[in-house]
């Protein structure tokens, strides 16, 4: 069994943090990176994504000496227009009425670092998520709980968001934050295998 590798998670989200213990347990460290994401014209979504993954990730490996760095950014799409994240309960009625029956793209750019060598993996991964068609009524129930604040798409679909969310194509895990499966594959080339018996630290 080959010694765990020091693996920083470049991302202060709860979600991609919970997602990565999943896959490798808790042994691994977070870093939140200071880069700040600017508008960027003409360039297309996946540029975009792994534009901003890639920024991330070498704000923090810059600071270290060994370790792996994983780096993440999505971004939700519908019908072409960007969907950030609503601040106001008005935004997210907005937002909501937008995405209503729609088959909105959630897609990451995923990014790994290994310091020791500068070898770096990125790759970018699209699901398309299937929007029920929702009464104003059941729109106005979702804002109330509040979920939909601060989320992408003004939707989780980890939580009560699954009431709208008639089917999904793609990786799941993608649509929380971190797609694991893809994930899973660049650790292993690598040499961490996820699937073995978690090393403890």
């Amino acid at each position: 069994m080959h010694s765990m590798r020091c693996i920083i998670l470049a991302s202060g989200s709860p979600r991609r943090k919970e997602l990565l213990s999943q896959l490798i347990g808790d042994s691994f460290e977070v870093v939140v990176p200071s880069y700040e994401e600017s508008e960027i014209e003409d360039m297309d979504p996946e540029s975009l994504v792994l534009h901003h993954a890639v920024q991330k990730g070498h704000d923090v490996a810059k600071k270290l000496q060994k370790g792996v760095v994983i780096s993440a950014d999505s971004m939700v799409l519908c019908e072409g227009k960007l969907l950030g994240k609503p601040n106001s309960n008005l935004q997210a009625q907005q937002m909501l009425k937008l995405i209503n029956g729609q088959i909105v793209q959630v897609i990451t750019g995923l990014v790994l670092i290994d310091v020791n060598n500068g070898k770096e993996l990125k790759d970018t991964v699209s699901t398309l998520v299937f929007i029920k068609q929702l009464s104003d009524d059941e729109i106005a129930s979702y804002v109330t709980s509040e979920e939909p604040i601060d989320k992408a798409g003004a939707f989780a679909i980890q939580g009560k968001g699954a009431a709208i969310v008639e089917r999904i194509e793609g990786d799941y895990f993608n649509v929380v934050g971190l797609p694991l499966f893809t994930l899973s594959e660049m650790l292993m080339q690598i040499g961490i295998n996820v699937l073995g018996p978690t090393p403890l630290e």
